[in-house]
């Protein structure tokens, strides 16, 4: 049970952070060409640690690795919608993928070791499960940008001034 909740938790979390991209290059007013070198910072995130991850499961074991970068993972989450320049994006981006990395690893690590123990096949159904758990968290964080937007601006509300309103105009056929 406990590493399908590993595989729930990079699930849930990888597919929460797609929605906010078109909402993220909307809020700091990216160019498309910004939004790829971002994106990038994602990637270099878990190139960088998951070699890292064989060495530390090896040392400490599964469950440590696994608990640490599960709470990192969830703990980075709110600052992709919230973070207000896109330096800051770009380096939460970077600590989302490095422990995102670092989480798939030590799940299958640790999945690899369970499959072995029991005798049966059992890595398909953990791959289902962050399949599944890939559209529930895409279809729960749906109205992320909502919740996270009074974040962005209550400093401004604070302040006196009113908070920002959606200007664009209804596409017309």
């Amino acid at each position: 049970m406990s590493t399908r909740l590993g595989f729930l938790t990079a699930g849930i979390t990888m597919a929460a952070w797609a929605p906010l991209v078109p909402y993220a290059k909307d809020r700091l007013h990216l160019e498309a060409a910004q939004l790829g070198v971002l994106l990038l910072c994602l990637g270099i995130g878990p190139i960088l640690a998951m070699p890292v991850t064989g060495v530390l499961t090896s040392r400490f074991g599964c469950r440590p690795v696994i608990l640490a970068s599960g709470g990192l993972v969830c703990a980075v989450l709110p600052f992709l919608a919230v973070a207000p320049t896109p330096l800051l994006l770009g380096v939460a981006l970077f600590l989302f993928g490095a422990t995102i990395g670092t989480l798939d690893v030590a799940i299958n690590v640790q999945a690899a070791q369970v499959e072995k123990e029991s005798g049966h096949a059992l890595m398909s159904g953990f791959h289902g499960m962050f399949s599944v758990d890939g559209i529930a968290g895409a279809g729960g964080s749906w109205p992320s940008p909502a919740w996270a937007a009074p974040c962005c601006w209550w400093r401004p509300v604070r302040a006196g001034a009113s908070p920002p309103t959606d200007t664009r105009q209804p596409h017309q056929q």
